[in-house]
């Protein structure tokens, strides 16, 4: 079964960074565009980046600046490069694929947490 398993999380200090690594069993990532995710405490959960062919991206208002997603299609891999951390960005993320009409492609894994504290 194909499977997604997400990296990199851990606890940071304000103003750190983190390398999220998100690998797929499958190579749909070459194919659909790509996505992280996160979902605080009590939050639904909310796009953060995202990744599409021809390596066109997009970032939530409130990551733009200071995240950059990118993806190795040889490894079938996404990253997310998280920089000058704030604990409002304190969530589990998760990634996925996301075929053209917006559903998703992979069960969702089990994330990986990020905590911005000092």
């Amino acid at each position: 079964q194909v499977q997604l398993v997400e990296s990199g999380g851990g606890l940071v200090q304000p103003g750190g960074s983190l390398r999220l690594s998100c690998a797929a069993s499958g190579s749909i990532f070459s194919i659909y565009a790509s996505g992280w995710y996160r979902q605080a405490p009590g939050n639904q959960r909310e796009l953060v980046a995202i990744i599409f062919s021809g390596d066109m991206t997009n970032y939530a208002d409130s990551v733009k600046g200071r995240f950059t997603i990118s993806r190795d299609n040889a490894k079938n891999t996404v990253y997310l490069q998280m920089n000058s951390l704030k604990p409002e960005d304190t969530a589990v993320y998760y990634c996925n694929a996301v075929r053209p009409g917006g559903s998703y492609y992979y069960q969702w894994g089990q994330g990986t947490q990020v905590t911005v504290s000092s």
